[in-house]
Parts: C-alpha cells; sequence; structure tokens
C-alpha cells in the first residue's frame, strides 16, 4: 500500500513540475518569464546599464506598458542594486542600473499591474 502512495506522489510531482512555465528566450532577445498568472515580462540585458523589459500577456501579445509601475533588483558582482522601471512606448518599461549589466546577471522585477495588484518575477 505504501508503495501505491509513494508512486502517486511522485507521479504527481512529476506531472506538476513538467506543466510549469519557465523561463525561456523572448522575441526580443531576453528571458522571458511569468509576472503572476497574467502577464510575462521579458527582461533584455544587454551589458549597460540599460535595462529593458517587454510586457506580454499570459498568451505572449504585447500588453501597452502604460499604467503599469516596476522595480528591477539586479545582482552585479555580488552587489545588489535596486532601481525603477518607467513606461516607455508600447509593451517597454526601461529603467537605468547604476553600474553596467552583463547578459545573464541575476534579479527580480517587481510589477505592479493597472488596479493595484504587485507580482514579483525571478530570473
Amino acid at each position: 500500500m505504501m508503495k501505491y502512495v509513494l508512486a502517486a506522489l511522485m507521479a504527481v510531482s512529476l506531472s506538476s513540475g513538467a506543466m510549469a512555465s519557465g523561463p525561456e528566450r523572448g522575441p526580443n532577445g531576453g528571458w522571458k518569464i511569468d509576472a503572476g498568472s497574467r502577464h510575462h515580462v521579458e527582461v533584455v540585458l544587454d551589458g549597460t546599464p540599460n535595462v529593458v523589459v517587454y510586457l506580454s500577456d499570459d498568451r505572449s501579445r504585447p500588453v501597452p506598458a502604460s499604467g503599469f509601475t516596476a522595480n528591477a533588483t539586479i545582482v552585479v558582482n555580488g552587489t545588489t542594486h535596486r532601481f525603477s522601471l518607467s513606461a516607455a512606448e508600447g509593451p517597454r518599461m526601461t529603467g537605468t542600473a547604476p553600474v553596467a549589466v552583463p547578459a545573464g546577471s541575476k534579479g527580480a522585477i517587481q510589477l505592479t499591474i493597472p488596479g493595484g495588484s504587485t507580482v514579483r518575477s525571478t530570473f
């Protein structure tokens, strides 16, 4: 009986992991990650202090950035840097880090959706 329970638990854990949406390359060359259940953010880091985030809905269609606010937290050479992102044209949000941010850096985007709910995406 115990081996059936263990087998069932293992099957559930494997199937739920397979269904989770992990990071994937976005159309702008950055990593596209979930931002809650209804949005995605694509974070583009190009080795300069300029950070660009592209917003899309749960079907990967671009979403205008107007009305959204965001903050970025990015680790560069072991130091954590926090800065705001502002809505730009179309689905873009932009911000300037205090240092150059190499592609592949780790961090998080805190996105406030119009209407007030906040989601956090890590990359």
